[in-house]
């Protein structure tokens, strides 16, 4: 799968952004669904958790989906298959993030152009865990 070209610069002023909605986040502490954004949170953003199938996720609340959601959004960080991801950037995009981030493995190039042509930055198979910490050195 290729990975997305963008530079380290504009990967760095992606990550100064705070306000992160994490599709798909998990309760399990042992998929990366979840250990990223906890990490996320312990180290300053403000995470808002989107899942259908709990109320809470690390003492946030919990929201069935994004649409749910008032007040800005700077990233929407999703952790969904590439074949589900379509719908889910449909979502977000009525929201107006400024980024759109696919997580490591999640690559889907309709979805990609359809938030590239509302005018939203768009991040695939890479992870905001690992690049903060790249980055961040």
């Amino acid at each position: 799968m290729e990975q997305d070209p963008s530079s380290d610069e504009r990967i760095r002023e992606i990550l100064s952004l705070n306000k992160v909605v994490v599709i798909g986040m998990s309760k399990n502490s042992s998929k990366a669904a979840h250990y990223v954004p906890k990490y996320l949170s312990d180290n300053g953003y403000d995470i808002t958790p989107v899942n259908p199938t709990t109320d809470e996720i690390l003492g946030k609340k919990c929201y069935s989906s994004i649409s749910e959601i008032d007040g800005e959004i700077d990233i929407v960080d999703v952790f969904r298959p590439s074949d589900q991801v379509l719908p889910v950037i449909q979502e977000a995009i009525k929201k107006k993030p400024k980024v759109i981030w696919l997580q490591e493995g999640i690559h889907n190039s309709e979805a990609e152009d359809l938030a590239k042509k509302a005018g939203i930055q768009v991040v695939f198979n890479r992870c905001m865990l690992a690049e903060h910490q790249r980055l961040s050195q």
